[in-house]
Parts: C-alpha cells; structure tokens; sequence
C-alpha cells in the first residue's frame, strides 16, 4: 500500500466510515428482530411502524440500498400479515 497522505487519509476516512454504517446497520437488526419476536398483531403495529422508519433512514443515508430496504420491509409486512 502506498504511503501518501491522501491515500492514509482516505484508510483513516473508509474506517471511519464503516464504524458508523456498523452502528446503523445494528440499529436496523434490532428494530426487526423487535417486530419478529411479538406475538400478536397488535404489539407488532407500532414496533412494524418504528422498524420502518429506522430502515428508510438508513437507506436514505445510503448505509443500505434501498432495494434492499423495500426487502425487509416487505418481509416485515409479510410476517405481521401471519399473526394473529
């Protein structure tokens, strides 16, 4: 690896970086499996609604795309359709 300091800064930058991406990805993993371990449908709704609004933050940051987000939301939406 080169040694310049564009190239050092740019390392320092990308790590940076991926700490906050891990942070927002953590924050979205514990929204869904909030919503995915309620028993019925209606202790679901308001964790669904607050899951939702986390996953289009972090796709509107770009952390995530944002197919991949209407993806989680849709299994989001498919699995609360199952309870009862």
């Amino acid at each position: 690896m080169k040694k310049n300091m564009s190239v050092l800064k740019r390392t320092r930058q990308a790590e940076k970086a991926a700490d906050q991406n891990q942070h927002y990805i953590s924050m979205m993993k514990t929204s869904v499996k909030k919503v995915r371990n309620a028993q019925t449908k209606a202790e679901a709704e308001p964790l669904f609604k607050a899951a939702v609004s986390t996953i289009d933050k972090i796709a509107g940051k770009g952390v995530i795309h944002k197919n991949n987000a209407a993806h989680n939301k849709s299994a989001l939406a498919k699995h609360i359709s199952k309870l009862s």
